[in-house]
């Protein structure tokens, strides 16, 4: 027996979409077959990405969006260029270590801007129109430290944990409609802004896999993966999320963590 996902049909976008975590789930969405938009800031950002999925999923419909989704300018741009989608990936996201007492109030304004307000926008102005059309899924990339606070960024964590009662809330707001959301608790992932972060914390003269054993033993020994997740790990959990095989999970905080929080429910 074989579990086959068909998002034939399907217009997809994902913000923040030109490397990392976002560009994995452009791939693993196109190739279940959706029309997918990538989203970054720059146009020649966006048109490196695009050429790079064409390239590797052969094939693929791909929508080019090059907007600033965390502001009001970016998301009308967003909206003039795409003006209705049926799968809707919250995944942009900014990270970065400061000590909790140096974090600015301008700072604090800026992650919340970035990883929460750009999505909620985002959910206000698609979702009308996939609850009047009965289908649609909504997911926010949330991460681990949304519930364990990392004290190296606090400030990330907790706009993280803010998402959570996002998806929460606007699941119910889409309840009855065929409309789910959910967030997506993704784990310490492997990408290149988590290679320079992982440089900052253990310095850059050790070679890449032993400083990211040193990473994980110093900075995250709760993984019970005690490796860094790959992007196409977290893909996965957000294409099965975005198919109908995933039609009764809505409002729910799904973990792709490696076990990273220490609990036995999610």
């Amino acid at each position: 027996m074989t579990v086959q996902i068909d998002l034939a049909g399907r217009t997809a976008l994902v913000t923040g979409s030109t490397q990392g975590i976002g560009a994995a789930i452009t791939a693993a969405l196109a190739r279940a077959g959706a029309r997918v938009a990538v989203n970054g800031r720059t146009a020649a950002s966006v048109e490196r990405a695009a050429t790079a999925l064409r390239g590797e999923v052969p094939g693929a419909e791909v929508v080019e969006v090059d907007a600033d989704v965390s502001t009001d300018d970016g998301t009308a741009r967003v909206l003039d260029l795409l003006p209705s989608v049926d799968i809707l990936v919250n995944n942009l996201g900014v990270f970065g270590p400061t000590p909790a007492l140096e974090i600015t109030d301008d700072e604090w304004r800026r992650y919340f801007e970035v990883n929460v307000l750009a999505g909620v926008r985002l959910t206000r102005a698609y979702l009308p129109g996939m609850m009047e059309r009965g289908w649609g899924r909504v997911q926010y990339i949330a991460s681990d430290s949304a519930v364990a606070i990392p004290a190296e960024m606090i400030h990330y964590g907790v706009s993280k944990t803010a998402l959570l009662g996002v998806s929460r809330g606007f699941a119910k707001a889409a309840a009855g409609t065929g409309v789910t959301v959910n967030s997506v608790l993704a784990g310490p992932t492997h990408t290149g802004g988590v290679e320079d972060f992982v440089a900052e914390l253990v310095g850059d003269s050790l070679p890449w896999e032993e400083a990211q054993r040193e990473f994980m033993r110093q900075h995250r020994p709760q993984s019970l993966l005690q490796r860094l997740i790959e992007p196409e790990e977290i893909a996965n959990m957000v294409t099965y999320l975005a198919s109908p095989l995933a039609s009764a999970t809505t409002g729910a905080a799904v973990r792709v963590d490696g076990g990273y929080v220490d609990a036995i429910v999610p």
